[in-house]
């Protein structure tokens, strides 16, 4: 069965993807797809992506071994960003943090 992807590109050719660790629930990172890469993704079980630095699709860890095998997908209610649920293989930053999200940012407290 063809799935019609066209659905997710309405707004931009192409769409945030958050990837979630599957285990934790942390959120790992935040990348870009284009109809190839969810395409590619939907049919290896792997998280691919579009870099738009680079100008090329990118399969997540096929350089480092740090893969990322797709539990869930799922599109949220206007269908122009995507979560990915994963089962992580090592750090999914590429500073070797296990998250990408790891600065914090201090909150200002309110005056009252």
């Amino acid at each position: 069965m063809k799935m019609d992807l066209e659905r997710y590109f309405q707004k931009s050719e192409l769409i945030p993807c958050v990837v979630q660790e599957y285990s934790t629930g942390q959120v790992l990172m935040l990348a870009y797809m284009n109809r190839e890469s969810l395409r590619r993704t939907l049919e290896s079980g792997y998280t691919w992506f579009y870099s738009r630095s680079r100008q090329e699709l990118w399969n997540k860890g096929a350089t480092s071994g740090h893969l990322q095998r797709v539990v869930s997908l799922h599109a949220d209610c206007d269908d122009d960003t995507l979560l990915a649920v994963v089962e992580q293989t090592g750090p999914a930053c590429h500073t070797g943090s296990h998250s990408c999200f790891f600065k914090d940012i201090p909150l200002q407290p309110k005056e009252e």
